[in-house]
């Protein structure tokens, strides 16, 4: 079952420091880690050696029932 999980961090790019938060959906936090490595590699072209993830929460997903 998919769940969905919030990470924060920061990476590395001309020498300052980026901070992000990504919402992802994923089956668990090693899943999640994979693709936000993979996901800033290819947008920023960024190593993975300079993306630092500080926190991994799982969101709980409310119901919007009417």
């Amino acid at each position: 079952m998919l769940k969905l999980f919030r990470v924060r961090g920061w990476f590395e790019q001309k020498g300052r420091r980026q901070k992000f938060t990504r919402e992802l959906r994923g089956l668990s936090r090693e899943h999640v880690i994979e693709r936000v490595l993979s996901e800033l590699g290819s947008r920023h072209r960024v190593k993975r050696n300079l993306i630092h993830i500080e926190e991994i929460t799982e969101v709980e997903v409310g119901s919007n029932e009417r």
